[in-house]
């Protein structure tokens, strides 16, 4: 059964993260970040009349573009209760996990959001616009120590500490409201020839603290462990260093830390086998044809 229907964003590494979930016609599946629908879709093309995905969206633009199959469940909620819905759904065991872990075009795309700084609009960026803190809330209100360890931490941003100063100092005099307003504040903090790389830092420090994107995502990859059956699929896609080094060390030791334990013979105790002996990444025509792909990286592992 071939599916069509226009997304509102482009899907990275789509055939390459769907053959590594091996599909079984008749398996249970989960894309935990349906956004625009191009995975699902193609999960979907993939599988049987007695197959079924579960999709997982948090927010109410992607649940616009749900599919009517009877083989397709969209889930809207935070990935981090992919164990509790499952249980609601009644399954026990599923057959593969897919995520792509990146922020949808659309919400880039979206001038009203608060994602990019191309934009002069509220700084907002929760992917659930229903409920949270904004962006604008952490800004107005963390106290300036705060702010630094969520720009070095999130950011990965070298002077964090006078960011955090100049931002505490400037909101004295003015509530910063929108994104232009955070760009007039910081923007001479950084240097010409790195500014807009600097300042993409700084929104992905902001948009990982107001969504709890680590916790989120760690909390998924622990459900994901448990509901897996034994040799089920993980395929993940990745766009930073953070989130990258997470799936990697739930890989390789079953927790966020990378922690290796041993049993009594000194054998590791990992849940997961790594299918492929490197990470994938995106062909350089992909790269040119969706310059979003460009940090992706792509760990497929299955269920020991």
């Amino acid at each position: 059964m071939i599916i069509t229907a226009e997304t509102y964003h482009v899907p990275v590494l789509l055939q390459e993260s769907i053959d590594g979930l091996d599909i079984k016609p008749d398996g249970v599946y989960v894309d935990v970040t349906f956004g625009g629908g191009g995975h699902s879709r193609e999960i979907l093309n993939r599988l049987g009349k007695n197959g079924h995905l579960y999709s997982f969206d948090q927010d109410e633009d992607a649940e616009k573009n749900k599919f009517d199959d009877e083989r397709f469940t969209f889930v809207r909620s935070n990935f981090r209760y992919l164990k509790n819905w499952m249980r609601y759904y009644g399954v026990d065991h599923i057959d593969g996990l897919l995520a792509d872990l990146g922020v949808s075009s659309h919400h880039f795309d979206d001038e009203t959001r608060g994602f990019s700084f191309r934009f002069d609009a509220p700084l907002d960026m929760r992917m659930n616009k229903r409920a949270g803190i904004t962006a604008a809330d952490i800004i107005n209100h963390y106290n300036e120590e705060q702010l630094s360890d969520i720009f070095y931490i999130y950011g990965e941003l070298k002077n964090a500490r006078k960011i955090a100063s100049v931002i505490a100092k400037a909101r004295t005099e003015k509530t910063i409201e929108t994104t232009g307003d955070l760009m007039t504040i910081t923007e001479k903090l950084f240097q010409r020839e790195r500014e807009k790389k600097e300042l993409a830092k700084l929104f992905q420090a902001l948009r990982i603290e107001v969504n709890h994107e680590m916790d989120a995502l760690k909390e998924m990859l622990n459900g994901a462990r448990e509901v897996l059956c034994q040799g089920g699929r993980l395929s993940v896609i990745t766009y930073h260093s953070l989130e990258d080094r997470i799936v990697k060390n739930i890989i390789k030791a079953g927790n966020a830390e990378g922690k290796v334990k041993q049993d009594f013979f000194g054998r590791i105790e990992a849940p997961f086998r790594q299918v492929t002996n490197k990470i994938i990444t995106p062909s350089d025509e992909e790269q040119q044809r969706n310059p979003r792909s460009r940090s992706a990286k792509l760990r497929i592992a299955e269920k020991i």
